[in-house]
């Protein structure tokens, strides 16, 4: 089980991720996902956006730590890490 529960917090972490990134598309820049991401991507800043949405991340970790989830809050912090690698190479 300790395995499925790392791979939980990690898929947990990459759909938190996306969905602040949808919310601050949306909501902050009052535009359609899509569009926005293209908007972002030709101006440079799509890894900030990614930044931006790994900020729900740390809420979900500390759910996950107030729970006793540790292997699942270990999930969250490999989907964090990924997730900055692959914003240093975007």
């Amino acid at each position: 089980m300790n395995k499925i529960d790392l791979l939980v917090g990690f898929v947990i972490g990459i759909i938190t991720c996306f969905i602040g990134m949808f919310l601050y598309i949306t909501i902050g820049m009052h535009t359609d996902f899509l569009k926005g991401m293209q908007i972002m991507k030709s101006e440079g800043h799509l890894g900030k956006i990614v930044t931006l949405g790994a900020i729900l991340d740390l809420i979900a970790f500390g759910i996950l730590l107030k729970m006793n989830k540790e292997l699942m809050a270990r999930g969250v912090v490999l989907a964090v890490i990924i997730l900055t690698i692959v914003t240093i190479f975007i």
